[in-house]
């Protein structure tokens, strides 16, 4: 199973069931209310949880709300695990958010020590988890997360579809 028009490595077939409940929380966070400010955020969530499946922070967009180019859901969620554990290495711990992450969002994992990372849909455009790049597992980096893609990504994309209509 790769990403679409993907020639690297494919993500991991093999999925926990815990990855779908996990990914339904991350489902929850992308559809939270955001403050009434602005332009509303592309639904996107992200759920980091502890080697133990504590959950330690969430993220959503929150670029138009913020005015900050880097307010990614996966970004925002990193930050705020790394203030909760009082470090900025996550080591042993799982991101999961709803859809593919970025470049930027790829090198913030692997800088981050992240074990694994689960995410929902597909994102052809700017995905690199395996769909336009595969920045994660790259040989020259000096971590490599597991990953495991499109868990419940049909739900996933479906999210995103009626946010862009």
């Amino acid at each position: 199973m790769t990403g679409p028009g993907s020639t690297v490595p494919a993500a991991r077939r093999h999925r926990d069931p815990q990855h779908e409940r996990w990914m339904r929380r991350a489902l929850a966070v992308a559809a939270a209310e955001p403050p009434p400010v602005g332009a509303a955020d592309v639904p996107v969530g992200a759920v980091v949880y502890d080697a133990d499946g504590t959950e330690l922070a969430t993220g959503r967009n929150e670029r138009e709300l913020t005015g900050d180019p880097t307010a990614h859901a996966e970004i925002l969620a990193l930050r705020r695990a790394a203030a909760r554990r009082g470090e900025w290495r996550l080591d042993g711990c799982t991101l999961v958010v709803t859809l593919e992450p970025c470049t930027m969002c790829a090198g913030a994992l692997v800088l981050a020590r992240v074990a694994t990372v689960v995410f929902g849909a597909w994102e052809p455009k700017t995905g690199a988890l395996g769909s336009l790049w595969d920045v994660v597992r790259d040989r020259r980096v000096n971590h490599r997360p597991a990953v495991y893609g499109g868990i419940l990504a049909d739900e996933c994309a479906a999210a995103l579809r009626t946010f862009f209509r």
